[in-house]
């Protein structure tokens, strides 16, 4: 047989088997892959368990997943499949446009300068605003140093570096550091997972607190704590939005229209102001426009601030009088609606049953989803306070 055709044929069997190789090098051109390198195969094992372990645990739903909340269009099918993700890195994957990955790269207000490779690497978070946060510890721009000998994360990858996060996962920036640590613990300890078994951020979540040292949780944690929680989130009443695409490898909405055309459907839709700035550059400082129903800051206004006549309870009570926290208990208000609704859902699900969630069980026994829908917009409407100047 041909030589060529017997090299080609091997190449063909790695790649379908998801063995990456590297597929062409010259001393002028750098290593370009077939696919990115994945976690280290313990890690892979962990995670494919934490998965399994949800879809056993899993109930049937006490209502319709509300999908614009999880970054998903329809229900949860029995024979849905959660693929293991793969950690961005510097490597250059066959196709790619070596010279733009290259290019360097600046955004308004940042004196620094990266490449597409810099931004993209999940394990060396890079830092366009050193100033809006203290300096960022190595859990933060690196992840776990257990996990550090192969691809995966850091914190700061998908959290940012300033703790604002994006819509499909958690705001971190000024939760209470004993509360961030309890729910690391929880994840840790099968006591918080998903309610939606296709969302893959959980299980990889949970993978990473498991992997993390008593050490790195205290210390995340307590970087968390230091980061100011600022606005970032413009809420805007609307029937009709401009149409948006739903990325599924992100679960983040993108805006693609520009006249209202697509109706909200009593949806809740995060999407950033500017796609480029948000998702490309990754700067953390981008904000999002939030749709929200018409109607829902009224109704939402009256659930949270005098519990809709006996529905629920104040969420002053507990969060605050400005809902910014109090102690252990977190802040509630500016953030994610998408977050939120989704702790609100997974809470009544019974997915997450850390010693908190078990106190807003009650609070949240009479909520339907429009109920949360209503609380969510209106807290994410509230504009945090201004930090104190020279808080860092």
């Amino acid at each position: 047989m041909d030589k060529k055709i017997i090299v080609a044929l091997i190449y063909g069997y790695l790649i379908a088997n998801g063995v990456p190789i590297a597929l062409s090098q010259t001393a002028e051109t750098p290593e370009l892959y077939s696919q990115r390198p994945p976690m280290a195969q313990s890690q892979i094992e962990e995670f494919e368990t934490i998965v399994k372990f949800q879809k056993e645990e899993s109930l049937s739903l006490w209502a319709p997943i509300p999908g614009w909340a999880y970054g998903y269009d329809s229900q949860p099918q029995p024979g849905d499949t959660l693929s293991v993700p793969t950690p961005a890195n510097r490597v250059i994957l066959y196709g790619e446009d070596v010279e733009e990955l290259a290019r360097p790269l600046t955004i308004e207000g940042s004196s620094a300068t990266f490449s597409r490779q810099d931004i993209r690497h999940a394990q060396d978070v890079i830092d366009w605003f050193p100033e809006d946060y203290p300096p960022m510890a190595d859990i933060i721009k690196h992840g776990p140093e257990s996990l550090r000998g192969e691809a995966d994360w850091a914190c700061g990858s998908c959290h940012l570096p300033n703790g604002k996060g994006r819509p499909s996962n958690a705001p971190t920036a000024g939760l209470p550091a004993a509360y961030m640590a309890q729910q690391l613990y929880d994840m840790r300890d099968g006591l918080r997972y998903s309610a939606d078994p296709r969302k893959p951020n959980m299980p990889n979540m949970i993978r990473m607190a498991r992997a993390m040292t008593d050490a790195e949780i205290q210390e995340s944690s307590e970087f968390w704590a230091a980061v100011p929680w600022t606005r970032r989130l413009h809420v805007i009443e609307a029937d009709l939005i401009p149409e948006m695409y739903l990325n599924l490898n992100n679960n983040m909405f993108f805006t693609v229209g520009t006249e209202p055309t697509e109706a909200l459907a009593g949806r809740i839709v995060e999407t950033p102001i500017d796609t480029h700035q948000a998702d490309y550059l990754r700067n953390p400082r981008s904000g999002f426009n939030v749709y929200v129903p018409v109607g829902s800051l009224a109704k939402g206004e009256e659930l949270v601030v005098n519990g809709g006549a006996g529905k629920t309870i104040q969420c002053g009570v507990c969060h605050g009088q400005d809902l910014m926290g109090i102690g252990l208990i977190p802040g509630i208000a500016g953030r994610s609606p998408s977050y939120m609704m989704r702790q609100l859902y997974d809470m009544k699900q019974g997915t997450r049953n850390g010693n908190g969630a078990q106190l807003m069980k009650p609070v949240i026994g009479n909520l339907s989803i429009e109920d949360m829908t209503n609380i969510v917009a209106y807290l994410a409407s509230i504009i945090p306070p201004a930090p104190v100047p020279g808080e860092l």
